[in-house]
């Protein structure tokens, strides 16, 4: 939410509210550029989770399937072949990314609809109606967008992409398995992804079961080179000359 805008506004409304004041922030996710947000606008705070930020639903089926990035979308259509698997929520981690994910499913006559950023809120919320009546099987959705998601009886959540943000897979994964009910959460990852996931598993304390007999087995061990890495941290302008710094891929946090 912050990310998409609300957080000119909220500093907006600081700055003509009294100094002296009672303040109550709720996340579901604590990172830590949360963290500091909230002590710049609370003093002294006092801290309650409900549930530790690295808690998983032990009830939630954990599962990983390693597999080359070119195939993920051959992955999820094999994956939803299975009847059992009546609605997903998907997950990515751009707004372009879940365009195309659903652009790939309805090729394939499957409902999907997505929902970020970029749509309006009655398209969000006409797609959220769909899902929950299952009249749209699959639902396509960056984090932020997804920010409130509560559909009974969710079986399934699949990270098309792992997300940068550790805590981010437990909030994803925390949409199935609800009230008792039982839910699987599969993920989907690729070379470059590899660090995310030792970072999940660090998180939540427990090694995720992997998935080894499936059709699109990881075959590329090695990470995409990004720009910066095929020439030092470095990008070589028109004349040949290499000045430009930007940032290494994994340690960027793309916005939804």
């Amino acid at each position: 939410m912050l990310d998409m805008g609300f957080i000119h506004d909220v500093r907006k409304l600081l700055a003509v509210l009294p100094q002296k004041r009672q303040s109550l922030f709720f996340s579901a996710t604590m990172p830590p550029e949360i963290v500091r947000l909230a002590g710049s606008i609370v003093y002294k705070p006092v801290k309650i989770e409900v549930t530790p930020s690295a808690s998983t639903v032990d009830i939630v089926n954990q599962y990983v399937y390693f597999i080359d990035r070119g195939n993920k979308n051959s992955l999820l259509l094999e994956l939803l072949k299975d009847e059992k698997i009546k609605t997903a929520l998907v997950f990515t981690r751009t707004k372009y990314g879940a365009d195309k994910v659903v652009r790939v499913l309805k090729k394939k006559n499957i409902t999907a609809e997505a929902i970020h950023g970029n749509k309006a809120q009655n398209a969000r919320q006409k797609a959220l109606s769909g899902f929950k009546a299952q009249t749209t099987r699959v639902l396509v959705a960056t984090d932020i967008a997804a920010r409130g998601i509560d559909v009974d009886d969710l079986e399934y959540v699949i990270n098309f992409e792992l997300p940068n943000i550790s805590e981010t897979y437990v909030h994803r994964i925390g949409r199935t398995g609800r009230a008792g009910a039982g839910g699987t959460a599969i993920s989907f990852c690729d070379a470059e992804e590899k660090e995310y996931l030792k970072d999940i598993e660090k998180l939540i304390t427990k090694k995720i079961k992997v998935v080894a007999d499936h059709p699109f087995p990881l075959i590329d061990n090695n990470p995409v080179k990004t720009i910066k890495q095929q020439h030092n941290g470095r990008i070589p302008n028109k004349f040949g000359s290499a000045k430009t710094l930007i940032p290494d891929r994994r340690n960027h946090r793309r916005k939804a």
